[in-house]
């Protein structure tokens, strides 16, 4: 789910965990949303306003009055401005002032006013939060329709450990994103994804590999996620990440790494996606030390690497969906639809390197998505939307061979 053209309301209050907001205003701007930051006084000794205003690309607001005379910040209009309103953190003193009706600088006096749905993330030392006065207090918020985002544990600012820590930027952004998508499809379903490229190595420096960033796999995964899968990412070589930490990964190297944890998963997989570059080849010796430079060309003897997307489909069960991509560089849609029957794949993705823009490390991507009774060509965009959109086919293909089983009993 894209948090694009959202208006996100962030209130920042008066404690350590204040230095979190910043990282958090820079993945709601990834995400393409609308940021305006409101601080209480107390905050701006923890984190600058300067700092959250240049993140933000928005004025930080503080007090009622602006500083040009005259003029002041209007609470009731920030308040039906935003699509949501999070305060993050959000320390005891605001939480009893937001259960008790007192509205006495600007962030208070916002929430008061606020139609749109808001979330609020405490962060307090754990003696504090376990406090029946501030227990009662989030009780209460929650039961006039506010959403907790509950603390963390972990190591807290006093020394001690425990329970307090405000909940992450990752998390508070996922818990976001689901609240705009209560669309979740995938609920109770598990995902795999082969991402990144392998490495075949010659001696313990040198390697062979294919050209791979990861970001089609992640966003893939990530997407996955969004509609409640439990997604298991199997990583090679990547020169991206995800900031989504509930995506299992399983770090691998070589293409027989990456074709033994397949194996290990497919069986208990109800999606299967191999986007992988993966080698087709390795070399037959691998030396244990450097090779050393002697004669003028090495010839290196190469044997056949498993194709992970053939080997595991013949073993596809009737419930398991598998999705591959091909890369091709000529007859691409001949050879992508020869790809999906040979390899035993419900749905190929196809891509191709006529235009830059669409592989490797772009962010943007241009596919054709091939089942078995349509070819659905996608336009240059980011490899996010492209992610969402097979998806979309890859759901629709499903209940399209749910249908015809029906039929057919």
């Amino acid at each position: 789910m894209s948090l694009k053209f959202k208006k996100i309301l962030i209130g920042v209050c008066g404690g350590i965990a204040a230095y979190k907001s910043a990282h958090l205003i820079r993945l709601f701007k990834k995400q393409g949303a609308e940021v305006q930051v409101i601080m209480t006084p107390e905050s701006t000794a923890f984190i600058s306003p300067l700092t959250l205003s240049t993140l933000s690309e928005k004025p930080v607001l503080i007090h009622f009055q602006k500083k040009t005379e005259g003029e002041w910040n209007n609470h009731v209009a920030l308040g039906l401005w935003a699509d949501v309103m999070i305060i993050a953190p959000a320390t005891a003193h605001t939480l009893g002032k937001m259960a008790n009706g007192i509205a006495d600088n600007l962030l208070t006096a916002v929430y008061f006013s606020a139609r749109c749905p808001v979330f609020f993330a405490p962060a307090m030392d754990l003696d504090m939060l376990i406090h029946p006065s501030v227990k009662r207090n989030i009780e209460y918020l929650q039961s006039i329709g506010n959403y907790l985002i509950d603390a963390e544990v972990g190591e807290l600012a006093s020394g001690l450990y425990g329970k307090g820590r405000m909940a992450e930027p990752e998390h508070i952004i996922q818990t976001i994103e689901k609240f705009f998508c209560p669309y979740r499809p995938l609920e109770g379903k598990k995902v795999m994804i082969t991402l990144g490229a392998t490495r075949e190595y010659l001696d313990p420096v040198r390697y062979i590999t294919n050209a791979s960033s990861g970001k089609m796999g992640f966003a893939l995964a990530e997407h996955a996620h969004n509609l409640g899968a439990e997604v298991f990412a199997i990583v090679g070589s990547v020169s991206s990440q995800t900031s989504n930490s509930q995506i299992h990964q399983i770090h691998v190297k070589t293409a027989l790494e990456m074709f033994e944890k397949s194996r290990e998963l497919f069986s208990l997989m109800d999606y299967a996606i191999f986007c992988a570059a993966v080698a087709d080849y390795r070399p037959k010796t691998v030396h244990s030390q450097k090779m050393k430079k002697s004669s003028e060309t090495v010839t290196l003897e190469l044997i056949k690497n498993p194709d992970i997307a053939q080997e595991l489909s013949k073993f596809k069960k009737e419930h398991q969906i598998t999705v591959g991509f091909a890369l091709e560089t000529e007859q691409a849609l001949e050879n992508a639809r020869l790809k999906r029957i040979r390899k035993h794949l419900d749905i190929i993705v196809m891509n191709s390197i006529e235009n830059p823009q669409s592989t490797f490390e772009y962010d943007t991507n241009q596919v054709v998505v091939i089942t078995p009774t349509q070819e659905i060509s996608l336009p240059l965009k980011s490899k996010k939307e492209i992610a969402q959109d097979i998806w979309k086919i890859i759901l629709s293909f499903e209940k399209e061979k749910s249908s015809q089983r029906h039929e057919s009993l």
